[in-house]
């Protein structure tokens, strides 16, 4: 670990794995908001098409957002240093399988919206750019928390 980070440094002082979850959940909800927004005015600007695309991407996205957050939360539970009476972290199988079913329901939904719905590809690269745009959003504003 750097030096800085090991003595409190900008970043080191007082992150929890408790503020990354924060943070994820925060993302989650400002991706959900967009999307809200967003969908409805591609909608009526586009078609229904582009709309649905751009939905799914943002769906995809957010369920990648939520399947991350699952796997750093059991990874952390089982990283933690544990006591005697310290409860027993869930089984990490159930959560690798959850991760790999939706990365396959992802890989397939894509493969479906693009074959079936005659819209720009451009809307799912969108949607899927969502989740990237919020959560970059809520680190950025973690980060500026930490400096000012």
């Amino acid at each position: 670990m750097p030096p800085d980070l090991q003595s409190g440094g900008p970043l080191g002082d007082g992150f929890t794995d408790k503020d990354s979850q924060q943070m994820i959940v925060r993302a989650l909800r400002l991706l959900g908001v967009v999307t809200l927004i967003a969908v409805p005015l591609v909608w009526w600007k586009l078609g229904w098409q582009t709309a649905t695309l751009l939905f799914t991407g943002a769906a995809i996205s957010g369920s990648g957002l939520w399947e991350w957050l699952r796997l750093m939360t059991a990874l952390m539970e089982r990283m933690e240093v544990a006591g005697p009476e310290a409860p027993t972290p869930r089984p990490m199988g159930g959560v690798l399988v959850g991760f790999f079913l939706r990365l396959g329901l992802a890989m397939a939904v894509l493969y479906g919206s693009l074959k079936f719905l005659d819209g720009p590809v451009y809307a799912l690269a969108a949607g899927l750019g969502l989740g990237v745009c919020s959560l970059t959003f809520e680190a950025v504003r973690l980060v500026k928390a930490w400096t000012v």
